[in-house]
């Protein structure tokens, strides 16, 4: 953290050089909350903006650039801490017009640069400092909108009726912001979320996508979600999850697969906030590998997308053949609309397309090295992160109630079909949660059997057997990591006989 003496410098210069301007929207929401920003925010007049920058700039060493030419918008980022500050030209008249233009009444708040707040500056490691204004008065605050009484009820609530109107993106971030703050959007802005939910999806999709991801990065995604679709606003935001609710209501109850769907958000974000209940002997391993968890989330949603197309009766049965194979398919096109990246697109896609596996080998009574080896191979980095999304999946099958129960019977020995299906859908989740925690145990405590080591290469299976570099190499070199698993081969001498065995059993 810096020093006293730096941080009253700051406040003390920003007083000096732009005695007009304002603090504005989240630093003082933010601070009256005594959460950090990580930004400074000033408004003054639009003809004082450039000057200001300028003048500011030269005095706290900082680079500066006009981020946006319409609006106003000018940037410092100072070399030492990289202290960000945005100057902003006011929209409207003046102070009173432009706070009463902006989204929420607790960020319609704004303090005078010369009340001299004391700033608290808490440098980070590759990223734009951390901001605190303390020792605020509150008798100085601005507020035309009553949004001092919305930070102190933890209220979200909007300012005029033209809000999303003019920037659809805002009933997104109502959302986002309450379950960053937990706070409570008020219910005449969620009555107006509603009726403009079927703007939402007229802002650029990388603007929408980092709203979803600062929310599933939250531990309220799922309520709010919920909330979301109450609006309207999910299925506007998301048109392929509309024919879920009413597929599969035999099957899942009223909200069909949309229900199933949202049930296994909350299990997974559960699961993510809870590894040492779910999975104690690894929790700490695990929690290494959840710095992806929005993109978990994501995947959660999206997993059963496919259901509604390849719904199907089969002898009195309902059945969705394939679903998971075209649900990474139009998850992807999802995703393309969101901007996501290629590589997240492919975890996600990964995931979906298949989430059966777990199942399958839980079909059967044991689960064999071998068949434990052929998972973690053909999944790859997607490995852990589909563990995560079929603990929600075969989870939500159960009551909270029920899942507290057999949680702590979920590392035991694996309980026999049988059994399981004598226990009906309790007995089979907790079969399929012992599976979870015994491929996380072959992937933890016996590598080997999951990541074997390498113990011939390509041209040693060239060399060795005379032939040239072909498709077949990959095979062969596939047939010795198989032998490895197996217990077969442990030297490369084992592998090169294995090898040799292997080809003259195929010639004969």
């Amino acid at each position: 953290m810096s020093s006293p003496s730096r941080v009253s410098t700051l406040a003390r210069v920003l007083a000096d050089c732009v005695p007009q301007a304002y603090y504005v929207g989240g630093i003082v929401r933010s601070s009256l909350l005594k959460r950090q920003s990580t930004d400074i925010d000033l408004t003054l007049p639009p003809e004082d903006v450039k000057p200001a920058a300028l003048v500011l700039a030269k005095k706290l060493k900082a680079a500066v650039f006009e981020m946006d030419a319409e609006y106003g918008v000018w940037r410092l980022v100072t070399h030492k801490d990289k202290i960000q500050i945005d100057l902003t030209a006011y929209q409207g008249k003046d102070l009173k017009a432009d706070l009463l233009r902006r989204d929420f009444a607790f960020n319609a708040l704004a303090y005078p640069v010369t009340a001299l707040p004391q700033i608290e500056i808490t440098p980070q490691k590759n990223a734009n400092a951390k901001i605190l204004l303390k020792r605020l008065q509150r008798k100085k605050i601005v507020d035309f909108a009553g949004g001092l009484d919305d930070v102190k009820h933890k209220i979200i609530r909007h300012t005029n009726p033209r809000v999303f109107a003019e920037d659809p993106l805002r009933m997104l971030r109502a959302f986002r912001s309450a379950a960053e703050l937990n706070f409570t959007i008020c219910p005449a802005t969620l009555k107006l979320i509603k009726k403009h939910a079927a703007l939402i999806n007229q802002p650029a999709g990388e603007r929408i996508h980092e709203e979803l991801t600062r929310l599933f990065n939250t531990s309220k995604a799922y309520e709010n979600f919920v909330l979301m679709d109450r609006c309207g606003l999910l299925t506007a935001l998301f048109p392929e999850l509309i024919p879920q609710r009413s597929c599969a209501e035999v099957y899942y109850g009223k909200g069909g697969v949309l229900k199933h769907t949202l049930l296994v958000l909350k299990r997974i974000e559960y699961l993510l906030d809870h590894l040492d209940t779910a999975f104690p002997k690894y929790a700490r391993r695990l929690q290494e590998m959840t710095h992806q968890k929005p993109l978990f989330k994501m995947t959660a949603l999206l997993h059963d997308i496919a259901k509604p197309a390849t719904a199907r009766m089969k002898d009195g049965r309902l059945r969705f053949f394939y679903h998971e194979q075209r649900g990474a398919k139009m998850a992807r096109s999802v995703l393309e609309r969101l901007h996501y990246s290629r590589p997240d697109m492919r975890l996600i896609g990964a995931m979906i397309g298949e989430h059966l596996r777990p199942s399958n080998l839980a079909s059967n009574d044991f689960i064999t090295d071998k068949g434990a080896y052929h998972f973690f191979r053909d999944l790859g980095d997607a490995a852990v992160p589909m563990l995560f999304l079929c603990w929600a999946d075969y989870t939500s099958y159960v009551t909270d109630a029920q899942l507290r129960r057999i949680l702590p019977h979920s590392d035991e020995s694996l309980m026999s079909l049988a059994r399981a299906q004598k226990k009906e859908a309790v007995g089979k989740t907790l079969r399929h949660l012992q599976v979870l925690s015994l491929l996380f145990s072959k992937f933890f405590e016996h590598p080997r059997v999951v990541r074997p080591s390498r113990i011939i290469t390509g041209r040693d299976v060239m060399d060795a057997l005379n032939i040239p570099s072909s498709p077949k190499i990959g095979e062969i070199l596939e047939a010795v990591a198989v032998a490895q698993v197996e217990g077969k081969v442990q030297s490369k001498e084992d592998a090169l006989a294995f090898i040799r065995n292997l080809v003259n059993t195929e010639n004969k």
